[in-house]
């Protein structure tokens, strides 16, 4: 079973920085592209970046290019995103994903729990 687990999440000052870890069991994260997603409530969860693991290409949506950044760390069986100069809007629960294949589109195959971020002043 694909399992995967957040944390990192927590309260920060705008300007401030956070990492996000997404740690795999069950599988091996050298054969899924993983992306991170946020969600804030009412809106629709959308997807803030993913690595692809056929390729490594990365993705950023807009509002976070230039912030944040994701890497993998096979070894561990982890996906981080390091995210810089933190701003209120970037506050929502953050999920790491399993894609079903090894690059960055496509079905879901598994979601993690979610990581509270919340920017405030």
């Amino acid at each position: 079973q694909l399992q995967l687990v957040e944390s990192g999440g927590g309260l920060v000052q705008p300007g401030g920085s956070l990492r996000l870890s997404c740690a795999a069991s069950g599988f091996s994260l050298d054969y899924y592209a993983i992306g991170w997603f946020r969600q804030v409530p009412r809106k629709e969860r959308k997807r803030v970046s993913c690595i692809s693991s056929s390729d490594g290409s990365i993705h950023y949506a807009d509002s976070v290019k230039g912030r944040f950044t994701i890497s993998r760390d096979n070894a561990k069986n982890t996906v981080y995103l390091q995210m810089n100069s933190l701003k209120p809007e970037d506050t929502a629960v953050y999920y790491c994903a399993a894609n079903s294949y090894s690059y960055c589109s496509g079905p879901i195959a598994s979601w993690g729990q979610g990581t509270q971020v919340t920017v405030f002043s």
